[in-house]
């Protein structure tokens, strides 16, 4: 067991990590578009549809993000663990050239890069933003969806990618 104090960051990161997530791709589009792996997506109502991001007031997302207003979420399939692990790379190209050999289509609404083979995608424009610490808490109506898979979702769990297995039906004989 570990014990520690919530202001210990490193135990505070491990104790989080234990809530698994399901992982995205935020992107947005416009002149200076841009892509950050995110598990910090989540539903907030279906009446009116909300959902929320948060991203960190460093990340260079947070800047392209207030200045564009919208954004796309790419819902990642089991098989994607590589893309999410490029789009958290904090040394990949920035701006147009970090979507060069990723499959990707624009949101009609938004302009946001999509990435193909995603389980669901979601066109968004923020409605508010408030203040969480060191992330700024993006509140976001969805404007357009596409569920396109029904396959295993990506998971992030004790700092690593994970994947549900599959449930297997018992041979009886």
């Amino acid at each position: 067991m570990i014990r520690g104090e919530p202001g210990d960051t490193r135990v505070l990161r491990r104790a989080f990590g234990t809530f698994a997530t399901g992982v995205t791709v935020v992107t947005v589009g416009g002149d200076t578009p841009h892509g950050m792996t995110a598990n910090s997506f989540t539903t907030v109502s279906l009446d009116p549809p909300l959902v929320l991001i948060c991203v960190g007031r460093e990340a260079v997302m947070h800047a392209v993000l207030c200045d564009q207003g919208s954004f796309g979420v790419s819902v990642l399939a089991a098989d994607q663990g590589h893309l999410a692990s490029y789009f958290a790379d904090r040394n990949r190209p920035l701006g147009p050239e970090q979507f060069a050999g990723v499959a990707c289509q624009s949101g009609q609404l938004t302009g946001a890069p999509l990435l193909v083979g995603a389980l669901a995608h979601f066109e968004c424009v923020v409605r508010r933003t408030y203040e969480g610490g060191d992330h700024t808490i993006f509140l976001a109506e969805p404007v357009s969806l596409h569920r396109c898979a029904d396959d295993q979702a990506l998971l992030f769990l004790n700092g690593r990618f994970r994947q549900v297995e599959s449930e297997r039906s018992e041979a009886t004989t």
